[in-house]
């Protein structure tokens, strides 16, 4: 991924401490969520494609909800990179990272967060050029401890952490300085969802924003 796109993807990440990580069941449910994360200050938001209805749910949050930035997340082959972009997402998140896909990534016009789990994916990545990605499934991989470990030999390389964080792990995350923000659903719980309960998710979702470790942040490490 080129320098440009790292930066435009930088800057996504870090307009949030927590990233909503969605599965969209019913595409008219898409847009009012939307809504409902971005009162709570949670304008950034990850719709994966697991769903019949994620490529439907990202297009109609992309074309009516303006002060969202939506990405396409669980992108697991080269083509829905392309699918993604002409969906309307603005970045695009992979669980895992293959020399097919991060090939695939280089000729795409949307940046791509690819996900590692050891420190070999990681340097694999930094040995790409990639300073970014997402380190999943964070709990069941080493968690807060792993991470850390991480940041003195590999200080390159930033991650968004996702994959079984809480709302009282997150801050653990976030307080590490090779965490940029991290990915959940816990204010996105399919009662709430399916109930249309906007008011609690943009409650949940207020806690969530207010979730930022005071520390100055140098993200020299694009320059």
């Amino acid at each position: 991924m080129s320098t440009s796109a790292q930066k435009g993807l930088l800057e996504i990440l870090s307009m949030t401490p927590v990233i909503p990580v969605i599965s969209i069941d019913t595409v008219s449910d898409a847009v009012p969520l939307a809504r409902a994360l971005v009162a709570g200050g949670l304008s950034v938001i990850e719709i994966t494609l697991r769903t019949a209805a994620a490529l439907d749910a990202i297009r109609a949050v992309a074309s009516e909800v303006e002060t969202v930035v939506v990405g396409a997340g669980t992108i697991i082959g080269p083509t829905q990179l392309d699918v993604a972009r002409r969906a309307g997402a603005r970045f695009a998140v992979s669980p895992g990272c293959t020399n097919r896909l991060l090939d695939a990534a280089e000729a795409c016009e949307i940046p791509l967060l690819p996900g590692v789990a050891s420190a070999t994916e990681a340097l694999g990545l930094v040995d790409r050029g990639y300073r970014l990605a997402k380190f999943f499934p964070a709990e069941a991989s080493g968690g807060v401890g792993f991470l850390s470990s991480l940041a003195a030999p590999l200080p390159q390389i930033k991650f968004c952490a996702t994959g079984g964080i809480t709302r009282e792990s997150a801050l653990r995350y976030l307080g590490l300085t090779n965490v940029l923000c991290v990915g959940g659903s816990w204010m996105v719980q399919k009662d709430r969802v399916s109930g249309w309960d906007w008011e609690t998710v943009t409650s949940e979702s207020r806690s969530a924003a207010a979730l930022r470790v005071p520390r100055l942040v140098r993200n020299t490490y694009l320059s």
